[in-house]
């Protein structure tokens, strides 16, 4: 084989291992059967919440799994394969993958590594289900409000007892 493609595909093979390394998530999609506007659709939506799909063969994506520790991910690269890299939020792939795989039967998601952990399809679903970072962020706040809150309201309500007791005891 030429120097040259052997290079080319070293370098397919680094860009991987490094995607999988920096992205919090990644997850394997089968998108055979989808139209060119469909996976233009898919891509839209990924983008907008910062995930970015990509097509890579599977051997080399087989070579950077293995370079990565994620071997167990091999056995899910069959078929034509798109990988969807998450960069800021772990469950936004995982979201808009399956949201639109509801719409769309000829997406099938197999299989994904998220935060250093491969997962089967079943796991993926199971997270797809999870709010993202900032309805974790707020669902967190609210947990975090309502014991102060009550606090607030029985220091207030001690006060007031304390306040119409004081004018009748003078």
């Amino acid at each position: 084989m030429n120097q040259a493609i052997i290079d080319a595909k070293k370098a397919v093979v680094a860009e991987v291992a490094e995607k999988m390394k920096d992205a919090q998530s990644t997850v394997v999609v089968e998108y055979r059967g989808l139209t060119v506007a469909e996976v233009t659709e898919l891509r839209c939506a990924l983008r907008e919440e910062n995930v970015e799909l990509k097509v890579y063969k599977n051997k080399l994506v087989q070579r950077a799994a293995a370079e990565q520790g994620y071997e167990e991910l091999n056995n899910s690269l069959t078929g034509p394969n798109a990988f969807a890299f998450g960069h800021e939020d772990a469950v936004a792939p995982a979201r808009v993958l399956a949201k639109f795989a509801k719409d769309h039967e000829a997406l099938v998601i197999k299989a994904g590594i998220i935060e250093g952990k491969v997962l089967p399809k079943e796991e993926i679903m199971a997270v797809s289900k999870l709010p993202g970072r900032e309805g974790m962020y707020s669902m967190l706040l609210c947990c975090l409000k309502e014991p102060v809150a009550k606090v607030a309201r029985a220091i207030k309500a001690v006060a007031d007892k304390d306040g119409e007791a004081a004018p009748a005891a003078e």
